[in-house]
Formats: structure tokens, sequence, C-alpha cells
């Protein structure tokens, strides 16, 4: 299902074609010696990138290739990532969209973060849209790269308010601070096996019923069904996904749920409802938690 996790530190490539602040806050929470990975390799579309610069600061390889074309590209990115023996790719502010034949071999191990509650406000102009719109509330969304423009799976999301007088620069200032944590805690997900695309093959591992009941879920919330599901097989409990996504699997389906919530986010009534679970339950979820918010 996927390729984490894996035994031993990833290895981490971002691509960027700007400023790089992502990049600054991925290189800060996946330095050298971290246990779960580390970026590695940095690729920059845009020569002048300060992305790189960042990069070099910290003594992280950094590879500018100059848009002469997509196919010319993607070639040169494709091999230098095997070369490096890459095991994910980071979109951190890259601006150029990918072709299929780059997309599918990652499938799963490559991520993007867009400014917005994705599948709401795809795209470009993004600040701007959602002020026209009028909205209340707005935030970022780390997902995986499929073969669309921001229609990959939603990995994770982290929500701001919209207040009386913002412009689209106060937005975007506002949800870079979102980001800079967002994005993190998405790639612990990935990298300790909490978070992939959804599987082929859910009637046989889930039962025809949950199954449809995934398949009817909106894209945002099938992302909390699946680390429940990942958390259930975590804890040698798989045979009991299925009845969980149902709410019919007791105790450790709860246990689940409330900790698949609570790696997203953090909820007092939900962490008062997990120190209310059987010890067993409580202890395997606090251990997934507290992986996910160690900087290890």
């Amino acid at each position: 299902m996927t390729p984490f996790p894996l035994g031993r530190p990833a290895r981490l490539a971002v691509l960027a074609s700007g400023r790089g602040t992502n990049l600054e806050a991925l290189m800060e929470a996946f330095p050298p010696g971290n246990s779960l990975g580390e970026v590695a390799l940095v690729l920059s579309d845009n020569p002048g990138a300060l992305a790189l610069e960042r990069a070099r600061r910290r003594g992280v390889e950094a590879v500018a290739l100059p848009w002469a074309g997509r196919r010319a590209f993607e070639e040169e990115a494709l091999a230098l990532l095997a070369a490096r023996r890459v095991d994910a790719v980071l979109l951190a502010g890259f601006m150029r969209l990918l072709s299929p034949r780059f997309v599918a071999p990652w499938y799963g191990r490559l991520l993007n973060i867009h400014p917005s509650l994705l599948p709401d406000y795809p795209g470009l102009r993004v600040h701007q849209r959602v002020l026209e719109a009028g909205e209340k509330e707005t935030g970022s969304t780390v997902h995986f790269v499929d073969q669309g423009m921001d229609t990959g799976p939603i990995l994770l999301q982290g929500r701001v308010p919209v207040l009386p007088g913002d412009t689209p620069e106060v937005l975007e200032a506002r949800l870079l601070h979102l980001e800079h944590r967002l994005y993190p805690r998405a790639v612990r997900l990935l990298l300790l096996g909490l978070a992939f695309p959804p599987p082929e093959g859910l009637e046989g591992l889930l039962g025809e019923e949950a199954a449809r009941l995934f398949h009817r879920l909106s894209p945002r919330e099938k992302p909390l069904y699946l680390r429940a599901l990942a958390l259930l097989r975590a804890w040698g409990k798989e045979e009991l996904s299925g009845p969980a996504f149902l709410g019919r699997a007791g105790e450790w389906g709860r246990g689940a749920f409330i900790a698949a919530h609570l790696l997203a986010e953090d909820h007092p009534a939900l962490r008062a409802e997990l120190w209310a679970l059987p010890r067993e339950v409580r202890e395997r979820a606090l251990a997934a938690l507290a992986l996910v918010e160690s900087p290890s």
C-alpha cells in the first residue's frame, strides 16, 4: 500500500521556485540525523530562487535546473532523484505543473501544499478569490500529487479565519505561519506510514458495506478514515478496520478515530475522551501521537 515506514531515515527532495519559506520549515524539521528523514536535495527551475540559497546555507545540496521545457526539466530531475536515492518528493512553492510521466512513478510519495481548503479554490490567485467570495474561513492543504492541478487526495488540512479588512497579502502571511507547522506534520505522517492515498481493493480489505461508505465520503473526510485504518493496522487490529468505519469496532475503533483526529489537530475534549479509554488502547494512541509530535 505504501513504502513507509522504511525502517531507516528517508531521503527527501524539495522542489521550489521562489522564496523557500516552506523549504526552510522542512529543513528545520528534517535535518541530518533526524530518525524519520532528512532533506537531502533541493531542486529549482529558477536559478535565482532564494530557496537555493537557503538550502546552501544549511549545507543541503541545491541544484538549479533552468526551465527549458517540461520534458527536459523532468528528465534531469528524475535522473537526480534516482542518483541521490530519494524516497519522497515535496513540492514547496514549485510553480510548474508536472507531467504524468513524472507523477506516475512517484504517486503516493509526491506531496504538495496548496493555500486553500481543497477541493475549493484550486489553481492561482487563491487569496483574492477567497476574499471576493466572502469566505469567513480559509486554510492550507497538503495533498498527494496526481495528474491534475491540485486534485490529488488530501493528506492534511489546517484552517485560519478570514477577518474584516484582510487583504491577499495579510491572508498569505497568516497562512504561511500555519503551513510551516502543517507541512512537516504531514510529512511525518507519511514517513510513519500513517498517511497514504486511498488504496485499491478496499472491498476486500474493509468489506463491501464499509467500502461503500468510504467511497461516499467527501475528499476532506477520507483522510481521517485512512489514518484510522493505518492506526488499526499498526496496532495489529486491521481486521477491525471495516467494523470501525461503520462504528462497530468498540473501544479499539473509537480509539483509532480519536487518535486520527488528534493526529491532524489537537482538541481538548477528544484528549479527555482518549484518557477515558482502556489503558491498552490509550497507550497505543498516545504512542502514535508522540511519534508525530516529536521532533525526532
